[in-house]
């Protein structure tokens, strides 16, 4: 068996390392290499005889995805190492929009250390069409579905909104289940966060947090793509402006208004 390829959320811990470092090289013996090394070797994504190999995530191993990054930086002079296309997405990642990246890392390192991330199972949709999962990382996708399927929170979200009195709607592109589909779609939406967990923190989740929205929505806030992975409904409703007619688009936003 041979030692796995890098997960994204392995990366993201790697490029906070680096970023934090001020895009700096760290050799085996640094204490900083040492510690990520051991984070690594637990993190949940791969299978325990994975883990067991020889090897695996050494200090040796972290210290050279340290140089991946660094020398396949833009400003870097010299002589760039060879390294996969996820890890110049995520070297981009971290030039476009470090703060946000530096976040996910931190949210990683408290979902490891609090154990909540060691429970998750895997869930439906955690991997997009195109086989990788959000560049913020595999556990923090899993995190995010597991926490949007949470039925008692669905079904006090779908409670919420009936109570305001309108219909059961899509808050970005306004689909109707009940109209649609009749009983059957009766009192049916998915929940989906406004912004990533990462972002909030593992404070409780709040209902104004949650969106209702269509399959089709959620679906394309979660979509993955380079440099980009997660959009809110607004964000959602913006991009979609750019392709609906005017008259689709303004119902759109304003039945989300």
């Amino acid at each position: 068996m041979r030692i796995p390829a890098r997960t994204e959320d392995e990366l993201v811990l790697a490029g906070a390392l680096v970023a934090e470092n001020g895009w700096r090289e760290l050799r085996t013996g640094h204490v900083d290499v040492q510690e990520l090394s051991e984070l690594l070797r637990s993190l949940p994504v791969h299978a325990p005889e994975a883990r067991a190999l020889p090897g695996f995530r050494s200090p040796d191993s972290v210290s050279r995805k340290v140089t991946d990054f660094v020398t396949n930086h833009p400003l870097y002079s010299g002589k760039a190492t060879r390294c996969g296309k996820l890890t110049l997405r995520m070297i981009e990642a971290f030039i476009k929009r470090e703060t946000e990246m530096l976040q996910a890392a931190k949210a990683i390192e408290e979902g490891i250390a609090s154990g909540e991330l060691h429970h998750l199972k895997e869930q439906p949709d955690e991997v997009d069409d195109a086989g990788s999962t959000a560049i913020e990382g595999r556990l923090l996708v899993r995190r995010a579905l597991a926490r949007e399927r949470d039925p008692r929170l669905r079904a006090l979200k779908i409670k919420q909104a009936r109570l305001m009195g309108g219909p059961l709607r899509c808050e970005v592109c306004d689909f109707d289940f009940a109209h649609t589909y009749g009983d059957l779609g009766d009192g049916y939406i998915e929940v989906h966060h406004v912004t990533p967990l990462h972002a909030t923190g593992t404070r409780e989740t709040k209902l104004a947090d949650l969106a209702c929205l269509c399959a089709n929505c959620h679906r394309m806030c979660h979509r993955s793509r380079p440099g980009e992975s997660w959009r809110t409904p607004a964000a959602l409703r913006e991009h979609m402006g750019k392709f609906l007619p005017a008259t689709a688009h303004q119902a759109a936003s304003a039945s989300a208004s």
